[in-house]
């Protein structure tokens, strides 16, 4: 060893050991960074220098029967900086209010926030945005989203629903298809320097988005438009605090309109009150009165304890039962168990009840439906009322049998009342036809479901008599439409509040079918506190019911009166109209043929008929059928008519008229 060694050898073994150490320490986290934890430190490299963008995938869409779309998806841009990497903020402050019609200033104090990111504007047009062509702007970022619209603004917005801003549902089927709705969304890989700019080449992964399935309802865009309208109409004009209506295919279960006024706007939905997006018709429960005295009659046909053609002491109005006084609206004295349903009777239904007893009245209420959901495909739905029988009073069953003590919704009345039209079946009601993906497949479809058997068709026959009588020259009057056999109920019942019946407040409801021979509309009205005397039935819902179905008549024309054999009582000139329902052309001449000498005598005469609001095609076969020729001016629907409708003409005048 040197002396020079000797020296410095103290201070070399020192560095000596401080380089080993440090290439030591260096290795030692080398192997960390590298061998332990390289997974992690990949990952966040990724992370800086690249990033996965969503792509969002388009929601699906909601139509009617028709194929009519009930929604649509509007694009809107939204337009973001980062205000560091923006160098002139005042040259993008003045673009954006250029277009806008915003202040200047108002884009500078986000500019100058001091915040890494800022929205200038969001939900902008698709032509108000291309104008702006800020697409290569170094710190702008756009965003392409869509925005849910509803084209018919409040018609069926209960049913439909509405969505939040993020485009999930929160009502109606909206909510609950929301999963279908939505589709899967997708994602792109872009990568970006150390300044966080993007690089525009591609060829990164990316994974395309999968757009939300179709659903396809059973809602008639027509019949819900109508069934709205009327309501609102009824609730203006019977000073009344709510009105829900329902239209079902009784033969199918499919729901063709439902509603509830007050109603909403779901483009608007900010401006009306959370309560009007309720589906009432799932929701509300009341006590319907007269309406449910079907089940009593139904029982009793279908169980033999009555025939329809026994008769009843009705004790001329009043019945007392266990100290309780019941009341009719009419003093009758013996009625038949038709006639009972025919005109009302509340002391003949109580009498018809007490031949089945409890508990056999009380499975029918169950078969109807009452007392349990109808799995319709909406949340929300509730049970109903139905106390089990040990749970009764000694007057139970009659109150019941009234349509008392039991509370029921507007669509367990409208599946109860189909069982009736369509011979005996209760069904559960469709509101979902079916739902298709973006590529056309149908990936869901709903077939009509039976639930039950209530009763034979016979019996069912023998009730649906009843209602047709009931229409014809009972309580149901004003649900009459010419032309049209119609079978209905009505039904009145005072509000239970404060633990009392109100002699003020009423709930008037109309259930009907028509045609009565081979049902195809059934409608139920319901109108909640209406001013008295609109409050019964009758006076109340059975006319919304009949302007309802008259639209709907003049509207659809897949609609028609049913061809039926006349009987040999009948009258020749019910012949005659039965031929031309037929064949309305061809067939005149044969027609007037045949009633030769019943024309002779009558001198031909005949009253015009109503054709205002009708299709070309439904007008000129109402007006051939009642023997008058046409002359037609302008195309679209009839807005007038000369002679007036209930002009007493001569077979053969010429009826005009003229659409727009």
């Amino acid at each position: 060893m040197t002396k020079t060694y000797l020296k410095y050898r103290t201070r070399v073994m020192i560095i000596s050991s401080l380089v080993i150490m440090s290439w030591a320490g260096l290795a030692i986290r080398l192997f960390q960074v590298q061998i332990m934890s390289g997974e992690r430190y990949h990952a966040r490299g990724i992370q800086q220098g690249q990033f996965r963008e969503p792509v969002m995938a388009v929601r699906g869409n909601i139509f009617d029967r028709n194929n009519t779309s009930l929604t649509r998806n509007i694009i809107h841009y939204s337009i973001g900086a980062h205000p560091s990497g923006i160098r002139d903020k005042e040259a993008i402050a003045v673009k954006v209010s250029e277009v806008t019609g915003r202040d200047s200033e108002y884009y500078m104090k986000k500019l100058k926030s001091g915040k890494s990111f800022v929205y200038l504007e969001r939900n902008l047009r698709k032509d108000v945005y291309n104008t702006l062509d800020l697409k290569k702007t170094d710190g702008i970022i756009v965003e392409r989203n869509s925005r849910r619209n509803y084209p018919h603004d409040n018609v069926g917005a209960q049913i439909i629903g509405l969505v939040d801003v993020d485009d999930h549902g929160v009502t109606g089927l909206e909510k609950d298809y929301d999963k279908t709705l939505l589709g899967t969304p997708g994602w792109i890989v872009k990568q970006r320097n150390g300044k966080g700019q993007l690089n525009p080449k591609t060829g990164f992964p990316s994974k395309h988005p999968v757009d939300g399935a179709n659903i396809q309802t059973t809602l008639d865009l027509e019949y819900q438009s109508i069934l709205q309208d009327e309501l609102a109409n009824a609730v203006k004009s019977f000073d009344a605090t709510s009105a829900t209506g329902v239209i079902i295919d009784p033969q199918t279960g499919n729901i063709l309109a439902i509603s509830s006024v007050p109603d909403f706007d779901p483009n608007n939905s900010s401006q009306y009150p959370t309560e009007n997006q309720k589906i009432r018709a799932i929701t509300d429960q009341f006590e319907p009165g007269s309406t449910y005295k079907i089940v009593a009659a139904t029982a009793a046909l279908d169980l033999n304890t009555v025939t329809a053609d026994q008769e009843f002491n009705c004790e001329y109005g009043g019945y007392t039962l266990k100290d309780v006084r019941i009341n009719d609206h009419e003093e009758y004295g013996l009625l038949t168990v038709v006639q009972i349903i025919q005109h009302s009777s509340n002391v003949g239904i109580i009498k018809i009840a007490e031949t089945i007893g409890k508990n056999s009245f009380y499975r029918y209420c169950r078969d109807f439906g009452f007392g349990s959901n109808t799995n319709i495909n909406l949340t929300g739905e509730v049970n109903g009322t139905l106390r089990k029988v040990d749970d009764w009073s000694d007057i139970s069953l009659a109150e019941l049998s009234m349509g008392h003590e039991i509370g029921v919704t507007a669509l367990q009345l409208a599946v109860a009342y189909s069982a009736i039209a369509n011979g005996g079946y209760l069904l559960r009601p469709r509101l979902v036809h079916q739902i298709v993906d973006q590529n056309g497949q149908i990936v869901y479809r709903e077939t009509p479901e039976v639930i039950r058997k209530i009763a034979s068709p016979q019996v069912m026959e023998s009730v649906k008599s009843m209602l047709v009588k009931v229409v014809e020259s009972g309580t149901g009057g004003n649900a009459q439409i010419m032309g049209w056999s119609v079978a209905g109920k009505t039904g009145t019942a005072q509000k239970f509040i404060d633990g009392k019946y109100s002699n003020s407040k009423f709930v008037s409801n109309f259930v009907g079918f028509f045609p009565a021979e081979n049902p195809q509309v059934l409608g139920v009205i319901i109108i909640d506190e209406p001013r008295y005397g609109k409050h019964w039935g009758g006076e109340g819902a059975a006319p919304v019911f009949r302007r309802v179905m008259q639209r709907i008549i003049n509207m659809d024309d897949n609609l028609e009166t049913p061809k039926t054999q006349p009987s040999k009582s009948e009258p020749v000139l019910a012949q005659t109209k039965m031929v031309m329902a037929m064949n309305p052309i061809s067939s005149i001449s044969t027609a007037l043929l045949q009633t030769t000498e019943f024309y002779s005598e009558k001198e031909k005469l005949g009253k015009v008929p109503e054709v205002r609001g009708m299709s070309l095609k439904k007008a000129l076969s109402t007006l051939r059928k009642a023997h008058l020729k046409v002359k037609v001016n302008g195309s679209g629907k009839v807005i007038w008519q000369s002679p007036a409708p209930g002009t007493r003409v001569k077979s053969g005048n010429t009826c005009e008229i003229g659409l727009q």
